[in-house]
């Protein structure tokens, strides 16, 4: 299933504009773009779908002003210090940064993986619910030996030869 495009800037003929309580719903026509549930407040019920545009508009434009002036700079928690941290209101763990240095490790339920983040264990399901706190986001998985996970591995950009992964061709 195709992940929906973001909303663009649009005009009252590319969408339809519903209303729920203090919130416009803006539906693009276009199926394969997402709906946008824009929280508005009671002023709502003063405005026309122009107008409701406009401030999703708005919105849109601010956006892609802040993303065109934006660098993004991972940060990493120092080693020794907790990466993780539990969110009580989500009932989860979150990163505490955005980088995770972690153990894989093999033996949970139906043999699958375990993921070993600052001593503790999390399972497939909860290492997953934690990088929900980053969806939207892109992810590069970095694997290295067990021992260097603190440090900063070369990279290079090639197809691998099937021995670099210890696979064989045989």
């Amino acid at each position: 299933m195709a992940r929906p495009k973001k909303p663009h800037v649009a005009t009252l003929n590319e969408v339809r504009i519903l209303r729920e309580g203090d919130t416009a719903i803006i539906e693009y026509l276009d199926p394969s773009i997402a709906t946008t549930h824009l929280r508005i407040g009671a002023e709502i019920a003063a405005l026309t779908d122009q107008q409701i545009l406009n401030l999703f508009n708005d919105s849109i434009a601010a956006r892609e002003r802040l993303a065109a002036s934006y660098r993004h700079v991972a940060v990493e928690i120092p080693p020794g210090r907790p990466q993780v941290r539990y969110f009580d209101r989500g009932d989860q763990w979150v990163p505490r940064g955005d980088v995770l240095r972690c153990i894989v490790h093999d033996g949970g339920p139906n043999n699958q993986a375990i993921i070993e983040i600052d001593d503790r264990d999390f399972s497939i399901e909860e290492f997953g619910r934690m990088l929900t706190t980053f969806a939207g986001w892109g992810m590069r998985a970095c694997f290295v030996p067990g021992d260097e996970i603190e440090k900063q591995p070369e990279i290079a950009f090639r197809e691998p030869d099937d021995q670099d992964n210890g696979l064989s061709s045989a």
